[in-house]
């Protein structure tokens, strides 16, 4: 994942690394330089003098632009991550989508994305410090090779015992990333169930004490875990770093002469200057190795939401008919805790038919609605389209015959690819008609408001899909929480309205007053669907 955003913003990345390495060596030398500058005398000095102004200014100069260019670098990186996740949900088949969960996809696009922005932010201050300690080691092999070995084998030692010490952690830092999105779904609890906690005291408190406390305690004690070992690794490495600095300093002070002097010299101010860099280096490891973490979970995720493939050269406006044979469709259903079936289906739909389809609850209606708009694929059988049968390449070009609004319908502020300069005026005929005007209308192609109540967002999800003027409704319980009058606009006016356009319409509804008004009338029973023919009002099964 670090790698594929590289790539996407290599120009940055490589303006990022340049001037904190160029940044990096400007400061080792300024370093030396000063120590040249101390032992120096006359002209020398002054020549020594006017380097040193040269890099100072170049140095303030290359910073800068290595910061400026890592604020780019980070926004940059975290907008392709969310774009690249954003756009792999959307295009990703339903039924990957809901195994993932939302909690894991929200996780991806804010928390983990943040972290590996956050990484490149500090990429500057990490190569900076690792060219400054880089280039001492160098300085320090060109005023004694001796002590140059000696630190040598201090950073080896401390290398390996910070290795071993940083794969314990990571493994914490990695569990912690998968703790953190099965608690973004315990937050997503908090206003998604606000109104059952609220009714339950007791419920409200154990959700409280039981749930969600222990959850963000786990994640707490896992990150604290992991970033402690860290600290105490990299504690490890100062304890090491002064020794050597300690042994160097006895073994320098033993010699005596001018060169003695300025070696010495040289090596306390590369030990002072070098601890800070040092310390921020080890620092930033923690954030590296959970950047690193983060990375892996989007790159899971991204993985695992398989395409939904729309690249069909199918493209469908109209159909005359559509026919579904033995088509199955197999999925978990809650209820009963077991894999549930819909039956082999063999049905045809008719351009210009109202068909009804009732059921009891958990019989399997919006499955099949879900598998017959192809939102769902097929397990067994196939659809047909005008004598063409529908690949799982042309479920994409199929779908567009269709628009519903299903009972987790979104409502999104806008009109989305709706031509609004010829079909507000439309919409808000509809709106009028639906008794919405008083709340709500469309001006340039948006909803004036989204404060409404259930029953009124659903009828403005109404107005939407009627906009999209598509050649197959789909309306899923839609008047279920409608009051009366609106439910007999819709039954009475707006589906025969539809009807009388050459509209294919699909209700799933248990308002059997209306029975009469449907063309045909279909009733689903666990999985089993089944046409119900010359059926009178007064006989009408009552239906849960």
């Amino acid at each position: 994942m670090l790698v594929f955003l590289i790539k996407k913003t290599w120009q940055r990345f490589v303006a990022t690394a340049l001037s904190s390495v160029v940044f990096g060596i400007i400061s080792v030398s300024l370093v030396a330089l000063i120590n040249e500058i101390i032992n120096a005398k006359g002209e020398r000095q002054t020549e020594f003098f006017w380097v040193f102004a040269a890099l100072a200014i170049s140095g303030v100069v290359v910073q800068l632009i290595s910061k400026l260019v890592a604020e780019q670098l980070s926004e940059h990186s975290q907008a392709e991550l969310r774009k690249l996740v954003a756009d792999k949900t959307i295009e990703a088949k339903i039924s990957h989508i809901e195994l993932q969960g939302d909690a894991k996809i929200k996780s991806c696009l804010t928390e983990h994305s943040l972290k590996v922005a956050g990484f490149f932010m500090s990429m500057p201050g990490i190569l900076t410090n690792a060219m400054i300690v880089l280039g001492a080691f160098v300085y320090m092999a060109w005023l004694d090779w001796l002590i140059f070995l000696f630190a040598l084998l201090t950073l080896v030692l401390g290398s390996v015992s910070y290795s071993f010490a940083n794969n314990v952690a990571f493994k914490k830092i990695a569990n912690a990333a998968a703790m953190q999105d099965s608690l973004f779904q315990q937050f997503d609890a908090i206003t998604d169930g606000i109104k059952e906690l609220k009714l339950n005291r007791s419920k409200r408190a154990f959700f409280k004490l039981e749930v969600l406390h222990p959850a963000i305690d786990a994640l707490r004690k896992e990150r604290i875990e992991g970033v402690s070992i860290l600290h105490m690794a990299s504690s490890w490495g100062g304890f090491l770093i002064f020794t050597f600095i300690g042994g160097a300093l006895y073994f320098l002070s033993q010699q005596t002469g001018e060169e003695s002097q300025r070696i010495m010299s040289g090596f306390a101010l590369l030990f002072l200057y070098m601890l800070t860099p040092l310390e921020t280096l080890l620092a930033n490891i923690p954030r590296a190795f959970a950047a690193q973490a983060s990375a892996n979970t989007i790159k899971t995720l991204t993985d695992e939401l398989m395409s939904d493939d729309g690249n069909s050269v199918q493209v469908f406006k109209q159909f005359n008919r559509i026919q579904l044979h033995a088509l199955c469709h197999r999925y978990y259903h809650e209820q009963s805790d077991d894999i549930f079936s819909l039956k082999p289906i063999d049905l045809e739909f008719k351009q210009g038919e109202l068909i009804y389809l009732v059921g009891g609850n958990g019989s399997g209606k919006t499955t099949f609605a879900k598998v017959l708009c192809g939102l769902y694929e097929a397990d067994e059988g196939e659809i047909v389209v005008d004598n063409q049968p529908i690949s799982g390449a042309g479920l994409d070009a199929y779908r567009q015959l269709f628009s519903t609004v299903f009972g987790d319908y979104y409502l999104f502020d806008r009109l989305l690819n709706v031509p609004c300069d010829q079909l507000e005026r439309k919409g808000n005929e509809l709106i009028r008609k639906l008794n919405l005007h008083h709340k709500v209308s469309i001006e340039s192609g948006r909803f004036t408001t989204q404060r409404l109540s259930q029953g009124q967002r659903k009828r403005l999800a109404l107005v939407v899909a009627y906009l999209e003027d598509r050649p197959f409704y789909l309306f899923d319980e839609w008047a279920a929480d409608q009051d009366p009058v609106f439910k007999d606009v819709f039954y009475r006016e707006l589906l025969p309205e539809l009807r009388n356009k050459g509209k294919t319409i699909l209700v799933i509804t248990h308002d059997d007053k209306y029975f009469s008004l449907a063309d045909r009338l279909l009733k689903m029973e666990n999985g089993c669907l089944t046409e119900v023919t010359q059926l009178p009002i007064t006989q009408t099964p009552a239906l849960a």
